[in-house]
């Protein structure tokens, strides 16, 4: 049975169970995506964005699902803690793919403000999702995007309604737990209203010693003079495989900054598509990956300057070892009339052992004539003459190999604003490049 039709089998049979533990909102976006999916199946590695990552493969083995929604036995706050010292968060949940109503934080968000479960929010407020759910995530133009949305029946809701600023950051913590190995469908949704801002922190970890195959699919809406800060740090095991689709549309004076670091993992494969679609819209994204062993770590990005004035940044950047592969391709679009329009990318990777792989391919595609882009690449080792200097003064080489390699890294991590996650992460970091496998204090699940 080749990869998609065992999908295609599998929804064909359990439609209804799918649907009977979803929500009606969810369930009107799955015919259509079935049947995008059904049309063109998984991508090749022809095409120009799945180039370095073959998605047959990966969807390739029978992984179990939970669609009858089974509860999965784990207490979140008794076994695990993921806590960033002096940043204070509201705390929440998802566990595999649903959202953990059990264990919410104690502090109260400001008034009109919702954190919750996607599928609960679409029951009691309908119209609410409806209006955002599935529009800038179309199923036509990718197979993970269809899939995910054929097959997913909760998430994560989160909503900042006109003006109001969320001083606290949320933190939501994804658990990988199963006794079987298990494939996850988790859906993301956030709506920013005007004039808002909110900071939200994700941290993706594995509990259990088993294959996880996780697909995310997470649109968010950044209204008018709306700030989102969107924090993403991975820190599975080799066993976990990620897909994760980000779907970004800014409205104008909108400012994003998304982060991406991932620390232990075992094959991932993230895209961000941002569409800056107002006038004087700002968009950052920061990426890094440490990667070792057999990893991989595939990040494509797409930025959509699709009205004048806007600004964007990326900057990238990968420590790869042993055997591990690492791939990076960016594209800035600048449309017809997007003038004034300022744009820089960068790429920059190291390559600790001859076996190590890297593929880097920033892209600029522009249609206006008043602009500011540049965008470059680089992939090397580590300066012989740094190290000979600090070797000099009594250092040793492992020693030098991993500060210089931290330095490199480091210019990510001193981008984020978070002063505290920013130093929690430079510590993980360095704990991770001396080759140890990290623990948050007091976590009983990555022991």
């Amino acid at each position: 049975m080749s990869s998609e039709q065992q999908y295609i089998s599998l929804y064909e049979q359990c439609r209804d169970m799918i649907c009977r533990h979803s929500a009606s909102v969810l369930n009107q976006a799955r015919d259509e995506a079935f049947g995008h999916f059904k049309r063109n199946g998984f991508e090749s590695r022809k095409v120009e964005r799945y180039r370095y990552t073959d998605l047959q493969e990966l969807f390739e083995p029978d992984y179990g699902l939970n669609l009858n929604r089974l509860e999965i036995p784990v207490n979140p706050y008794d076994s695990f803690r993921c806590d960033v010292p002096s940043l204070s968060t509201s705390l929440y949940f998802v566990v595999n793919d649903a959202f953990h109503s059990k264990s919410l934080p104690k502090t109260h968000l400001p008034e009109g403000v919702m954190v919750g479960s996607l599928r609960e929010t679409a029951t009691t407020h309908p119209d609410l999702i409806a209006k955002y759910y599935a529009q800038i995530a179309q199923t036509q133009g990718d197979s993970v995007t269809a899939l995910n949305t054929m097959l997913t029946q909760d998430g994560l809701f989160v909503y900042v309604p006109k003006g109001v600023k969320v001083e606290r950051t949320i933190q939501v913590i994804n658990i990988l737990r199963a006794d079987v190995d298990l494939m996850v469908n988790r859906r993301v949704l956030i709506v920013m209203e005007e004039g808002s801002e909110a900071k939200l922190l994700f941290c993706d970890h594995a509990a259990d010693d088993r294959h996880f195959l996780a697909t995310q699919v997470t649109e968010a809406y950044v209204g008018k003079g709306a700030s989102l800060e969107l924090y993403c740090m991975e820190e599975t095991h080799h066993k976990s495989t990620r897909v994760s689709n980000l779907y970004v549309e800014q409205q104008a004076e909108s400012r994003l900054s998304h982060n991406i670091i991932t620390l232990h993992n075992g094959v991932t494969r993230n895209r961000a598509d941002v569409v800056l679609k107002g006038e004087g819209a700002q968009c950052q994204l920061n990426g890094c990956a440490l990667a070792d062993k057999t990893q991989h770590v595939d990040n494509n990005t797409l930025i959509d300057h699709a009205a004048p004035h806007g600004t964007s940044h990326e900057l990238y950047k990968y420590v790869l070892d042993d055997n591990a592969t690492g791939a990076f391709a960016g594209k800035v679009l600048v449309r017809h009339g997007a003038q004034k329009t300022e744009s820089a990318m960068t790429n920059q990777n190291l390559c600790a052992t001859k076996t190590a792989r890297m593929f880097t391919q920033p892209m600029l595609e522009i249609y206006a004539d008043d602009v500011k882009c540049a965008h470059g690449s680089t992939v090397g080792q580590l300066n012989d003459a740094a190290l000979f200097y600090m070797q000099q003064r009594g250092i040793s080489r492992t020693e030098a190999l991993h500060l210089l390699q931290a330095a490199f890294i480091y210019e990510v991590i001193d981008s984020i604003t978070l002063v505290p996650l920013r130093d929690r992460l430079r510590y993980l970091v360095d704990k991770r490049l001396r080759g140890e496998l990290n623990k948050c204090d007091g976590c009983k699940l990555c022991q």
